[in-house]
């Protein structure tokens, strides 16, 4: 086998394979010896057909293709293995020329890896948000602890209203016809909560116990039912029970009944300072986010669709994989979106780019700044990942060993080339 390589060109490079009549009968035998057991002749037993049998009956060429479909990724193999210079990121696209007794031919068009022309990436200065912490966000924090707290009491003399957590029966209907999964005996609803269609809740306030009435309300526009979507519907409703929220007091005794601290002083404090750690993280994760984006910007690079194409892919997939553990099919969602697979996929092409692009750049910044991860480094993350999750080390140990020593390889060298780039800029 011989072939011959044309010039890259948008940053694509052409093969062109020959293998002459003998080379190609080898391959058409292992083809027949390989298949041979696939096909049947009155006279034989099945296996036992001859190969010039088979090939007066179906053809010259019926091992053809099997023997070019055996084959093909080994000529395609040694060939990268010759021009190491090469690295494709996608499958080539494959066109025959020539496949007959006198010899196979056949042209590969492969898409390669994208050269990448860094910009400048040393001396840039990014500001930093301050993580200053408001009183706002600290009473926020408190009644959300005051919220876990709450307990509810029954009432029975006065009318419902906001914040009540009632109990209703209803049964809905469309033009005077009940639907499926209209109807409901003793549902709680909080009032205010905003669960139910636009203009339910609202209408149950000011009901008594055991009064009934009815509601009128539009499904909106997109809802997940085609069959009610936009259309007005009554439901007959029934006020069974309320209940009033009955919110703890913010005081020493609430402060020492929710956490370690004896007073709402110490705990306000507490709260602060854990705010400000937080927004500290954040802010310079966001700092760190748009130091990158400022040298990928500064960077040129053509980045391939079928590289864009592939992301998309997992985007695709990490999204049915969250939604499944919400017990929804992708495609019930983009229904319930009002759209399609390919609309979604369109979507999300420039975010898929950026994405490709800045792991070309960045790992075009880890060759020039010669970054790489040390069997020391792995050790530790380890040890630091079983002292996170209360893990035995050996038992990680092993689990790198099954495939997963690629991912916690990446995953130290994502850390450290962000680090390098903090050391050569300057967030402030």
């Amino acid at each position: 086998m011989k072939y011959t390589l044309g010039e890259i060109k948008k940053g694509q490079i052409k093969a062109t394979f020959e293998l002459d009549a003998k080379e190609w009968e080898a391959e058409i035998e292992k083809a027949y010896q390989k298949h041979k057991n696939e096909y049947k002749k009155e006279g034989f037993r099945q296996g036992k057909v001859p190969r010039k049998v088979l090939e007066q009956t179906y053809g010259k060429g019926v091992f053809y293709e099997d023997a070019f479909n055996d084959s093909f990724a080994d000529y395609y193999t040694k060939m990268l293995n010759k021009e190491k210079q090469l690295f494709p990121v996608d499958y080539p696209e494959v066109k025959v020329l020539q496949m007959d007794e006198k010899g196979l031919k056949f042209e590969t068009l492969t898409t390669l890896l994208p050269e990448v022309t860094l910009g400048n990436y040393k001396g840039i200065e990014i500001a930093k948000k301050e993580a200053k912490v408001t009183d706002a966000e600290i009473k926020n924090e408190l009644e959300q602890m005051r919220l876990k707290q709450v307990r509810y009491t029954e009432v029975s003399d006065r009318e419902a209203k906001d914040g009540d957590l009632v109990n209703i029966d209803y049964s809905g209907s469309v033009d005077g016809v009940k639907f499926d999964g209209g109807t409901a005996q003793d549902q709680e609803l909080e009032l205010g909560s905003h669960t139910f269609i636009a203009g339910f809740e609202e209408q149950v306030v000011g009901m008594k116990i055991n009064e009934q009435r009815d509601i009128n309300v539009t499904f909106p526009i997109p809802y997940h039912s085609k069959d009610l979507e936009g259309k007005p519907a009554v439901f007959a409703v029934k006020l069974l029970g309320i209940r009033e929220k009955v919110m703890p007091k913010l005081d020493d005794e609430f402060a020492s009944s929710v956490s370690e601290f004896e007073t709402l002083k110490d705990l306000k404090a507490d709260i602060s300072k854990k705010l400000a750690e937080s927004k500290a993280k954040s802010a310079e994760v966001e700092a760190e986010n748009k130091l990158v984006d400022e040298i990928v910007k500064n960077a040129t690079v053509e980045v391939p669709k079928s590289m864009v194409e592939h992301q998309i892919d997992h985007i695709v997939q990490d999204m049915s994989q969250r939604l499944a553990y919400q017990g929804l099919r992708f495609e019930q969602y983009l229904e319930y979106m009002g759209t399609n697979v390919e609309q979604f996929r369109k979507s999300h092409e420039k975010d898929a780019e950026r994405s490709v692009k800045t792991s070309l750049v960045l790992e075009e910044i880890i060759k020039q700044e010669k970054i790489k991860v040390t069997e020391k480094e792995i050790k530790s993350k380890l040890e630091e990942i079983a002292k996170a999750t209360s893990r035995n080390i050996t038992d990680l140990e092993r689990e790198m060993k099954n495939g997963q020593e690629e991912f916690l390889k990446n995953t130290i060298l994502s850390e450290k080339v962000i680090n390098k780039l903090k050391e050569l800029n300057n967030i402030k």
